[in-house]
């Protein structure tokens, strides 16, 4: 953990990230040695485990460069929070965040006492306990809480949610938004709702995010004004990557057999 995403939210810098739902270290730490300012490592919707999320930290940490990673936790649960930061990783995403009340009890959750009721142990995140005393003192103040704005009534209460203190960034999620209204997949008839949620987290100074998939979105979501996007996920380049080499060798071979028709034409004696 450092203080230096913490800082670039703060400050809303620019920042670009990738989601990893594979759940192996290695394309964790292949995607880290790109270079990207975040990773977060899913674990609502991937099968990922505990176990799994520290050794994808241990990962992104071994890499050179300055990814962070973060973990998308299952829900608000405390216990879900407190065992993934105590996995060592900078902070977490947290879904379906609706309303004040939830996003209090998100930073509280990330939080150690006074200021919040995470649980104390000697983890990855504190060296195994070995700094458990200056671990204490620094992680309220480092650790990154991004609450996700996916629903009508997330949107309606966000201006008030991105002014909670200790939530670092909104972030918006474009399918279960979309969902949500019932308008699954269509990003512009969720136009109104993104602008809401970017505005009201601008007017409290709080980053706004979300994940992009192609490149018109990642300039679309540019120019709309979001601070930070995450640009794809491993499964999707790896999706695309296998699609292009496909794409490739079926061009490639039929242009060689219409080459080859033409070989054969011109040297039948016939």
């Amino acid at each position: 953990m450092s203080e230096h995403l913490k800082q670039a939210l703060l400050d809303r810098d620019s920042l670009v990230g990738t989601w990893l739902t594979v759940g192996h270290p290695a394309v964790a730490e292949l995607q880290a040695e790109l270079g990207f300012d975040f990773a977060v490592v899913d674990a609502e919707h991937a099968p990922t485990s505990v176990e799994t999320v520290a050794e994808m930290a241990r990962a992104v940490d071994a890499a050179d460069g300055p990814t962070e990673p973060l973990v998308r936790v299952a829900d608000d649960d405390p216990a879900r929070i407190k065992r993934a930061l105590d996995t060592g990783v900078s902070g977490v995403v947290v879904p379906m965040v609706e309303t004040v009340a939830q996003a209090r009890d998100v930073v509280e959750a990330a939080r150690y006492p006074p200021e919040g009721v995470r649980g104390v142990a000697g983890t990855r995140a504190s060296s195994y306990g070995l700094d458990l005393d200056d671990h204490f003192e620094r992680a309220n103040d480092e650790v990154v809480v991004v609450v996700q704005i996916e629903t009508a009534a997330g949107v309606e209460n966000a201006r008030a949610i991105a002014d909670v203190d200790g939530v670092d960034a909104l972030f918006v999620g474009p399918a279960d938004l979309s969902a949500s209204l019932d308008a699954f997949g269509d990003v512009d008839a969720i136009d109104t709702e993104i602008s809401a949620v970017l505005e009201a987290g601008h007017a409290a100074d709080t980053a706004v995010g979300t994940i992009a998939f192609e490149a018109d979105e990642v300039a679309r979501w540019a120019d709309a004004g979001f601070d930070f996007q995450a640009v794809g996920t491993d499964a999707d380049y790896l999706a695309r990557g296998g699609q292009d080499a496909l794409d490739a060798y079926a061009d490639a071979t039929e242009s060689a057999d219409g080459r080859n028709a033409g070989t054969d034409r011109r040297e039948d004696p016939r």
